[in-house]
């Protein structure tokens, strides 16, 4: 699915988390929205997921326009920082959950839930609970689960950050992978500069609520385009 964001702009009181932002995403692109904390990235995710109305804007996905539709109308598959599995469930109905609150069939049902298992390297593990898994092994339930319904964008919020470091090289390598396969549109927030190079096709620099720089990794980083990309990327050493 193609994404477009037009003009948008968030406000919380007198905060402007988004000035004027405008974004056009082509169907199957893997894009990572950077920035240091405060800079709008999440905001924006989260105005495209529909979980926070814009002051201002539109949100189009396919051309079509999705602005005022609620998130769960909306079709999007969503993952968050810390996992938010249900702890009472196994790992098989985490992942079920969305196919039955859509009331899908049993057969249907099991034949997704076996696909994505396969997919995410889980078999075997299907009737373990939650707290029985590793941090790396909950989030990847995170994705099936988001991948359930087969949505045709995927959003991530920071969907690394809890994990240690070596679990998080080995989960980037694997989400990489993963969308080669799948070739869903996806969105991902990080703060990280290396695990936006290493798994975006297309990276989103955010600075104060604006769009700093906006192009594929290697390109940002041979040319940053502004002071502000320079000191994020760690190239200008202040004296």
């Amino acid at each position: 699915m193609a994404l477009e964001v037009r003009s948008v702009r968030k406000y919380f009181g007198q905060f402007a988390a988004l000035h004027d932002v405008s974004l056009q995403v082509p169907d199957g692109q893997l894009v990572a929205l950077l920035g240091p904390s405060g800079s709008g990235k999440t905001t924006l995710l989260r105005v495209i997921a529909g979980l926070e109305p814009p002051d201002s804007g539109q949100v189009l996905y396919d051309d079509r326009d999705v602005t005022r539709q609620p998130a769960r109308l909306r079709g999007v598959g969503m993952v968050f920082q810390h996992f938010a599995l249900f702890p009472h469930l196994d790992v098989y109905e985490n992942i079920a959950f969305s196919l039955r609150i859509r009331k899908a069939p049993e057969p249907e049902v099991r034949q997704r839930v076996g696909e994505l298992l396969d997919l995410i390297q889980l078999s075997g593990l299907e009737r373990r609970r939650p707290a029985q898994l590793s941090g790396g092994q909950r989030q990847r339930v995170a994705l099936a689960r988001a991948l359930a319904a087969q949505p045709k964008l995927l959003l991530l919020d920071e969907p690394f950050s809890a994990l240690d470091a070596r679990v998080r090289r080995d989960l980037r390598r694997w989400l990489r992978e993963l969308h080669e396969r799948i070739q869903t549109t996806c969105l991902f927030v990080t703060h990280d500069h290396e695990e936006a190079f290493e798994l975006a096709d297309r990276v989103v620099l955010f600075d104060r609520g604006n769009i700093a720089a906006d192009g594929p990794p290697d390109a940002l980083w041979n040319d940053p385009k502004s002071l502000f990309a320079l000191r994020f990327f760690g190239q200008l050493c202040e004296v």
